[in-house]
């Protein structure tokens, strides 16, 4: 989706933005001091955000060095502008309203069964917008939403951005992002729920800096978001990355994706609450299962280890064809120290020794906020600012 250029004239336009939105009007070279930035990249940047009508340029009243003429000023125009995301789980919705440097104001987040009910999720998805707009003390008739980020749990089609796989059975053939901006009046930029973790992890986590990473988006099911020199992996139709569905039993029971014997369907956290529930008295849940891990449950953590290694298999042969340089473990499944050593130990075991080398796995730092956080990720690569009242 993005290369590390254009991710770093991203965060530098974000840089000057937030710097202009907290300040007296300032000049370009006071700009390029303050930021650290190049005068020529704060000039190319200053250009592009002059001709969108993000700033304004502004004289000074004070005389240059030497008696020359005032300096021209920048300033915000209007308001500095906000960002939205939209992260949609199988059980949640949440959303973020946003700085431009990506920190929330107000973040809102409810409990839905997302799987059934693609259409109230959506419509209390834009309800949420709008409380958090409230709280934030956002007006939308004033002031500027530069961009809105939504993601799914589900493989969406990069081209037309409808949900193409059985896999979210009750929104095929949706495309949510178009029905949320019909509901809120403002473009959406839409992705799947992984790639918007690996997005998040690559800007503000523990893929920093790195070009080559898998994120793996471990709870009740399983899945993953692919980055490939720099620039997120959709595939043609949207579903790389869904390794939860790479067949790990051959008679195994058919999966939601029409499959059978899926590794997610032998080793999601469902399953495993199913295997361990006749166990314990008490009713499970994955949360509890990760509690009793911590515990040091030694049942939960042997089977914990189980499925880190089954994923780790199939996580192994996808690094002997990318070679990445990093595995991040998110959702709740990066709580289990088992469930990460055994991907660690399968990793070791069937990739090639020089892939094995160069490549660490790792929990996630950004945890339950990467999807919301990777959703901000790509509302704030929104190449041009929204005009106001829209919402």
């Amino acid at each position: 989706m993005t290369t590390p250029e254009s991710r770093l004239r991203v965060a530098n336009r974000a840089q000057v933005l937030d710097l202009l939105g907290r300040s007296a009007p300032v000049s370009r070279a006071e700009l390029a001091q303050r930021t650290g930035l190049s005068r020529s990249t704060v000039s190319s940047i200053v250009q592009e955000l002059l001709a969108s009508e993000q700033i304004v340029e502004t004289t000074g009243d004070t005389l240059a060095r030497g008696g020359g003429r005032p300096p021209s000023l920048l300033t915000i125009s209007g308001s500095p502008g906000t960002l939205i995301g939209v992260d949609i789980g199988h059980r949640h919705v949440r959303v973020a309203v946003a700085d431009l440097a990506a920190k929330p104001l107000v973040e809102r987040e409810i409990r839905l069964d997302v799987d059934n009910s693609a259409v109230e999720t959506i419509d209390r998805a834009a309800a949420l917008v709008r409380e958090c707009l409230t709280e934030a003390g956002i007006d939308p008739r004033t002031d500027r939403v530069l961009g809105v980020g939504m993601g799914i749990p589900g493989p969406v089609d990069p081209h037309s951005g409808i949900v193409v796989s059985p896999i979210l059975g009750n929104w095929m053939d949706l495309a949510p992002g178009e029905e949320l901006a019909r509901r809120i009046g403002l473009p959406v930029q839409i992705e799947n729920d992984a790639n918007l973790g690996a997005l998040a992890e690559i800007e503000y986590g523990a893929a920093r800096d790195i070009d080559d990473v898998i994120y793996v988006k471990a709870s009740s099911g399983i899945g993953a978001g692919l980055v490939l020199a720099g620039k997120l992996y959709r595939g043609i139709t949207g579903i790389a990355g869904e390794i939860g569905h790479v067949r790990f039993e051959d008679n195994g029971p058919i999966c939601r994706c029409g499959n059978r014997g899926c590794l997610e369907k032998a080793f999601g956290g469902s399953r495993l609450v199913e295997l361990l529930q006749p166990a314990y008295d008490e009713t499970l849940s994955v949360e509890r299962l990760l509690e009793l891990a911590q515990e040091g449950d030694i049942r939960v953590n042997r089977i914990l280890d189980d499925a880190g290694r089954a994923v780790g298999r199939v996580l192994a042969d996808l690094c002997n064809h990318l070679n990445p340089a990093l595995i991040v473990v998110g959702d709740t499944m990066r709580h289990s120290e088992s469930f990460v050593l055994g991907i660690k130990d399968s990793i070791d075991r069937f990739t090639q020794p020089d892939t094995a080398a160069a490549l660490d796995v790792v929990p996630s730092e950004l945890g339950d906020k990467a999807g919301v956080m990777g959703a901000l990720v790509i509302a704030g690569s929104a190449t041009s600012a929204q005009p106001p009242g829209t919402i």
